[in-house]
């Protein structure tokens, strides 16, 4: 199968978990609002996902993953199923105690996280309860991205995408049958949406443990002494704990400026978590569907190419995807940026979510708009070094971007308020997608192949054409005054859009670039 086939069969399952996760963000805009209760909620929800970032698709699979593919092009699919079963062992005795101390100290975590929340004491005991509800969650997910590990190792792409719908499918019926159920039993109704995510993570597990059944690749997993003493002794296990320190490090950098954001947000007024939090919905479109779709596919084929002393074929499919990445996100940061007001109108702007919350949730949607060619690249870039088992590299990056990031928080807040803190996070990207790149650079790991400066005159000239009818399109309709006419809005918006990408890509078919021949290169 093509790298292009299979980054396609991923983004477009992605797309699929993306407007179905857009659906359920639309309900709880129009059920909730932004409120202080729905950043109790969303604080709540970013615990369990930034420890999900050190033992799911973050640290882990970044250590977990080339050591796997590396094992299965050395040694075998046996050595490889070993190597799976004992690695489960020992993450699994770690979720375990992460767990139990997770759920007894939510009070501290929720205080690290958003102490700002104390000003309201209802939504401060809120966020904890929700947080020990749904703590646990990230049991789930970790055991998931070891499975996902596997199958797109084995080239099995297509489970891992999908299943992040289960999550979102159990969400939206958590909000459209359990909402009013707990509201007729006297129960916060906030709290029906905490259960839809557990049952959501337990039906992701099952259907990735079901698919490596399938497959005869089910982990051994054990929890007895001895079990786990074999499995800690084994070489590969103890090389991804190895890996794993310097990943955790740098993980634990990019949660840490989560963290620091979530806490600012909490102290700039109610509401401010949730808008951000609503931003980061609608950049998460083009980010999941171009960055992690090229990183999912990109990282496996690369430690293969690595391990099997391929220096030409690792070089050229870091090329493909840098120029996928610079073809697809350009015109989406521009969409992003002068377009913003009618995509947060349209897919926000019901119920309890009111045209102030517009204004505001637009804002760090326009910051998100500045560095998402930056935050896009660090998806491609990064397992350029993560595939050759160089993980201190992106990790000494990430500690000076963090530092920059909050020096950018501390001369852009007071001005921008919320907005600042997603506009920091986006010129941080920018500054670590520059520099993972020069690094590839000078250690000869990627040459560029030629047709870079004819590519970006292209890309920069049809984006151009792109950004000035969607900003007269942002202008001509008041996107706003239609809140009562919802499917004439929708089908405006699809136009819109429709007629955006066809300027944007007969702009580059006119000025001669072979988008087929790009694609299957």
């Amino acid at each position: 199968m093509s790298l292009f086939k299979s980054a396609s069969i991923v983004s477009a399952l992605t797309l699929a978990s993306r407007i179905t996760g857009l659906v359920r963000e639309l309900l709880m805009a129009s059920m909730f609002g932004a409120s202080a209760l729905t950043d109790a909620f969303n604080v709540a929800w970013r615990i369990p996902n930034l420890f999900r970032r050190l033992f799911a698709e973050g640290a882990f699979s970044q250590a977990f993953v080339p050591v796997l593919a590396a094992t299965k092009a050395c040694d075998g699919d046996e050595a490889t199923r070993r190597l799976v079963g004992r690695v489960g062992s020992v993450l699994s005795l770690a979720l375990l105690v992460t767990c139990v101390v997770g759920v007894i100290g939510s009070p501290l975590l929720v205080w690290a996280m958003a102490s700002g929340l104390k000003e309201d004491p209802q939504g401060y005991d809120a966020a904890v309860l929700m947080t020990r509800w749904m703590f646990p969650y990230i049991g789930c997910m970790s055991l998931v991205a070891l499975a996902a590990g596997v199958l797109n190792t084995w080239k099995r792409f297509a489970i891992p995408a999908v299943t992040p719908v289960l999550l979102n499918l159990s969400w939206i019926v958590a909000a459209w049958l359990g909402v009013p159920w707990f509201k007729a039993m006297g129960i916060q109704p906030i709290y029906a949406i905490c259960a839809g995510v557990m049952v959501g993570g337990v039906l992701q597990l099952v259907t990735q443990l079901w698919a490596l059944k399938r497959m005869d690749l089910l982990p051994p997993i054990s929890l007895s002494p001895r079990a786990l003493r074999a499995a800690w002794a084994d070489g590969g296990t103890r090389r991804v704990a190895t890996l794993m320190l310097p990943a955790l490090l740098g993980v634990g950098v990019a949660q840490l400026s989560l963290l620091i954001n979530t806490q600012i947000a909490s102290h700039l007024g109610p509401g401010s978590v949730s808008w951000i939090t609503y931003a980061d919905r609608l950049m998460e479109f083009p980010t999941a569907m171009l960055g992690v779709a090229l990183g999912v596919v990109l990282m496996p084929q690369l430690a293969a190419a690595n391990a099997a002393g391929d220096p030409a074929r690792y070089s050229d499919m870091l090329d493909w995807g840098l120029r996928l990445v610079v073809l697809l996100t350009v015109p989406c940061s521009a969409a992003l940026l002068v377009f913003a007001e009618p995509l947060v109108a349209v897919l926000y702007h019901y119920g309890a979510f009111s045209s102030h919350d517009v204004h505001q949730t637009v804002a760090p949607l326009m910051g998100w708009g500045v560095g998402l060619l930056g935050v896009v690249a660090i998806k491609v870039l990064a397992p350029g070094y993560f595939a050759t088992q160089d993980i201190r590299t992106p990790v000494r990056i990430a500690i000076v971007v963090l530092v920059l990031t909050q020096v950018f928080n501390y001369l852009l807040v007071p001005h921008f308020q919320h907005a600042a803190l997603t506009l920091s996070i986006g010129l941080g990207s920018l500054v670590n997608a520059v520099w993972l790149l020069v690094g590839l650079l000078r250690r000869g790991r990627y040459a560029p192949t030629p047709g870079w400066g004819l590519l970006l005159i292209q890309v920069v000239a049809a984006t151009a054409l792109l950004a000035s009818f969607l900003m007269w399109s942002a202008d001509a309709v008041d996107w706003l005054d239609w809140k009562g006419r919802s499917a004439q809005r929708v089908l405006l918006l699809t136009l819109v859009l429709g007629t955006g990408a066809a300027i944007y890509f007969g702009a580059l078919w006119a000025s001669g670039l072979k988008l087929r021949q790009l694609m299957r290169r």
